[in-house]
C-alpha cells in the first residue's frame, strides 16, 4: 500500500510517497503563480493509494483531488515524531511564516506560536534581504558567518528592512555584517517564539530556513540547546501527511527510523 502526502506551502510544493513503512519517493517543486498545477505536475505519473494534502494550499488539492486533509501543525508533528520520537519541540520556518510547536508525550501537539502576519523572519525576507545585499542565499549565509561584528536592524518590516540595508551599505557598512545583522534579527523572533511554547529541550528545526546554516547555528548557540535538523526539512509536513494517509489506510506499521550519519534521524 503506497500512501503519499503533498504539502502546497506558499514557496514550493513537496511531495512523499511511503510504503511499507519506507519512503519511496520525493519530490519537489516551485508553487509558483498557480498552485494547483505545480501540485498536478508533481503528482503526475506517481502511484499511490491513497494521498492526504496539507499545507496553505491544502484545500484547494481537496477540492480537486477529493482527498483529506490535515493542519500544518498535525502534519509536522506526525513527521516529526517518526524522525525524531524524543523531541518535543518544533520550529519550522518557511517561505511566509514561522511556526514555533510543542508536543505531548504522545508526539501531539499541545501549544503552538505562529507569526504569519507577513513575511518577516520568513525565508521569502531572507531572499529580498539577500537579494538587497546581491547575495546568492547560499552566499549570503556563508558571508554571515565569516563576520566577527554585525550591523543591527532594527525594522523587520520587510520593506523597511529591505530601505534599512540599502542605506546601511550606502553609508560604508561591510555587506557581511549587515548580513549577520538580518540573521541575528531573523533569529531573535524564531527564539521568542520557542521560549513562550517551550522554554527546554532540544528543538527539531524543519522548513526551508532549516538548510541556512548561519541560522541554524545562531539558533543553537543563542538557545544553549539541541538543535536537530533532519537531514531534507523542507519535507516534514509532507512526510507527515503521507503518515496520516498510511494510518487511515489502515497501515499498522508505518513509521520506520533509519540510522542516518553522525546519530541523526533519516526519513
Amino acid at each position: 500500500m503506497r500512501a503519499a502526502g503533498i504539502d502546497i506551502g506558499s514557496r514550493t510544493v513537496k511531495l512523499v510517497v511511503v510504503e511499507g513503512g519506507a519512503t519511496v519517493l520525493t519530490r519537489k517543486a516551485l508553487t509558483s503563480h498557480d498552485p494547483l498545477d505545480a501540485a498536478r505536475t508533481l503528482i503526475s505519473g506517481v502511484e499511490y493509494d491513497v494521498i492526504v494534502a496539507t499545507g496553505y494550499g491544502r484545500h484547494l488539492i481537496k477540492e480537486h483531488l477529493g482527498c483529506p486533509v490535515i493542519s500544518e501543525i498535525k502534519a509536522f508533528a506526525l513527521g516529526t515524531k517518526a524522525i525524531h520520537p524524543s523531541c518535543r519541540v518544533i520550529l519550522d520556518i518557511g517561505g511566509q511564516d514561522t511556526k514555533a510547536i510543542s508536543l505531548n508525550d504522545a508526539g501531539e501537539m499541545s501549544k503552538f506560536e505562529m507569526n504569519d502576519k507577513c513575511a518577516a523572519g520568513t525565508g521569502r525576507f531572507l531572499e529580498i534581504m539577500a537579494n538587497a545585499l546581491s547575495y546568492t542565499l547560499e552566499e549570503f549565509s556563508k558571508a554571515a558567518l565569516t563576520a566577527e561584528s554585525f550591523e543591527k536592524i532594527n525594522s523587520m518590516c520587510t520593506v523597511f528592512a529591505e530601505s534599512e540595508v540599502i542605506s546601511l551599505t550606502a553609508q560604508g557598512a561591510k555587506r557581511h555584517e549587515v548580513a549577520l545583522g538580518i540573521h541575528k534579527a531573523i533569529v531573535s523572533r524564531s527564539i521568542a517564539l520557542l521560549k513562550r511554547i517551550a522554554p527546554s529541550g532540544e528543538v527539531f528545526f524543519a522548513g526551508g530556513v532549516a538548510l541556512n546554516k548561519c541560522v541554524r547555528t545562531l539558533i543553537a548557540e543563542e538557545l544553549s540547546r539541541p538543535v536537530v535538523v533532519p537531514p531534507d526539512p523542507q519535507i516534514v509536513g509532507a512526510y507527515g501527511a503521507a503518515l496520516h494517509g498510511a494510518a487511515l489506510a489502515g497501515e499498522k506499521s508505518y513509521m520506520r527510523i533509519v540510522r542516518g550519519r553522525d546519530g541523526e534521524n533519516n526519513v
